[in-house]
């Protein structure tokens, strides 16, 4: 389900778009620098939910100072220059559509493909529809995404699944479905998840995974 309807996509787009190109080109961050500080400011979480004020109540450019702001760098670089031509602003373009496609944060989205595997994709896809690009990151996150989320904290968390499931208070087969994809996480109970993320140390969005089969072409 996406969170804002579609006549403000194209907006939201160009708006990503020219701050990600400003930041980088103007404000000297890589591109993983920039989506880090928008994702850490919680702008990003806005900004997914079409929140007026960021997805078409400023420009990219006022995008960058606010973030910049709320991270404490001080002031950014005074625009020179028109953003919308280089791989930075297509890349903030097109994961400002893939997050509006997916109906994830970006947060999660940018977990399992990070900007810069974007950012190295322009010379291929620049061209291509956004819903091609939408299909061909869908393919490269099924590929690199085989374990589970669950198993991956599992295993960073350096717990045996027995000891996991004593710690949630999660049964040990259930946990074993969740972590082989024999049941879906995502439709899993607030509280489960809760108390897996806890026994983890993570958060809950850190075990859920992209539903990308349900995602609508």
């Amino acid at each position: 389900m996406r969170a804002y309807d579609e006549r403000y996509l194209d907006e939201a787009m160009r708006n990503l778009g020219e701050a990600a190109d400003f930041a980088v080109n103007e404000c000297n961050l890589s591109i993983d620098e920039f989506f880090d500080l928008f994702v850490g400011t919680k702008i990003a979480e806005q900004f997914g939910f079409g929140a007026p004020k960021y997805i078409s109540g400023m420009t990219g450019v006022e995008l960058v100072c606010e973030i910049f702001e709320k991270s404490g760098l001080g002031d950014v670089p005074h625009p020179s220059k028109k953003y919308d031509l280089s791989p930075e602003y297509w890349t903030g373009w097109i994961l400002a559509f893939y997050q509006w496609f997916l109906g994830r944060s970006f947060k999660s989205i940018l977990r399992h493909i990070s900007p810069k595997e974007v950012l190295r994709l322009y010379p291929t896809l620049h061209e291509a529809s956004e819903y091609k690009c939408a299909d061909t990151f869908n393919k490269i996150i099924k590929n690199k995404n085989e374990q589970s989320r669950l198993k991956t904290m599992r295993l960073q968390a350096k717990l045996t699944q027995k000891e996991l499931a004593a710690k949630a208070g999660v049964n040990l087969r259930t946990l074993q479905q969740y972590e082989s994809k024999a049941k879906n996480i995502n439709k899993a109970s607030a509280d489960a998840v809760l108390d897996l993320a806890r026994a983890l140390g993570c958060e809950a969005e850190d075990l859920l995974e992209l539903d990308l089969e349900e995602a609508e072409f």
